[in-house]
Protein backbone atom coordinates (compact mmCIF):
# COMPACT_ATOMS: atom_id res chain seq x y z
CA UNK A 1 0.00 0.00 0.00
CA UNK A 2 1.74 3.41 -0.77
CA UNK A 3 0.61 7.02 0.85
CA UNK A 4 0.30 9.88 0.05
CA UNK A 5 1.58 13.41 0.98
CA UNK A 6 -1.18 14.84 3.27
CA UNK A 7 -2.83 11.57 4.06
CA UNK A 8 -3.87 11.33 7.50
CA UNK A 9 -2.90 7.74 9.44
CA UNK A 10 -1.93 6.16 12.24
CA UNK A 11 0.96 4.52 13.30
CA UNK A 12 1.90 1.69 15.53
CA UNK A 13 5.04 3.46 17.29
CA UNK A 14 5.26 0.40 20.22
CA UNK A 15 9.09 -0.08 20.92
CA UNK A 16 10.38 2.71 18.28
CA UNK A 17 13.44 4.68 19.27
CA UNK A 18 13.56 8.34 17.70
CA UNK A 19 16.66 10.09 19.64
CA UNK A 20 16.32 10.13 22.86
CA UNK A 21 12.58 8.87 23.07
CA UNK A 22 11.95 5.56 23.28
CA UNK A 23 7.92 4.40 22.62
CA UNK A 24 6.63 2.25 24.84
CA UNK A 25 3.92 -0.59 24.21
CA UNK A 26 0.68 1.40 24.59
CA UNK A 27 1.58 3.85 21.64
CA UNK A 28 0.08 1.75 18.74
CA UNK A 29 -2.67 4.20 17.70
CA UNK A 30 -0.51 7.68 16.78
CA UNK A 31 -2.72 10.04 14.57
CA UNK A 32 -0.88 12.03 11.72
CA UNK A 33 -0.25 12.78 8.41
CA UNK A 34 2.43 12.01 5.55
CA UNK A 35 4.60 14.07 4.49
CA UNK A 36 6.40 12.42 1.86
CA UNK A 37 8.34 8.92 1.04
CA UNK A 38 11.95 8.62 2.15
CA UNK A 39 12.84 4.53 1.35
CA UNK A 40 11.58 2.59 -1.29
CA UNK A 41 13.34 -0.45 -0.37
CA UNK A 42 12.32 -0.90 2.66
CA UNK A 43 9.48 1.38 2.48
CA UNK A 44 9.59 4.33 4.73
CA UNK A 45 7.01 7.75 5.13
CA UNK A 46 8.20 10.84 7.38
CA UNK A 47 5.05 11.26 9.47
CA UNK A 48 4.26 14.60 11.03
CA UNK A 49 2.63 13.67 14.74
CA UNK A 50 -0.83 15.48 14.98
CA UNK A 51 0.69 15.30 18.84
CA UNK A 52 4.61 15.85 20.15
CA UNK A 53 6.30 13.16 22.20
CA UNK A 54 8.74 14.42 24.41
CA UNK A 55 10.01 17.12 21.52
CA UNK A 56 9.09 13.99 18.54
CA UNK A 57 6.93 15.93 16.45
CA UNK A 58 8.12 14.25 12.93
CA UNK A 59 10.04 10.80 12.81
CA UNK A 60 10.56 7.92 9.87
CA UNK A 61 7.98 5.22 10.09
CA UNK A 62 8.06 2.09 8.33
CA UNK A 63 5.02 1.17 5.99
CA UNK A 64 3.79 -2.36 7.41
CA UNK A 65 3.32 0.19 11.18
CA UNK A 66 1.28 2.44 9.33
CA UNK A 67 -2.50 2.11 8.24
CA UNK A 68 -5.33 5.03 7.05
CA UNK A 69 -7.40 6.42 8.81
Amino acid sequence: MAFEPGQKVRCNLAGMQVGDVLFHAAVTDAVGTIVNQTSAVPAKYLVELMFQFRGVKQLEVAEERIRPL
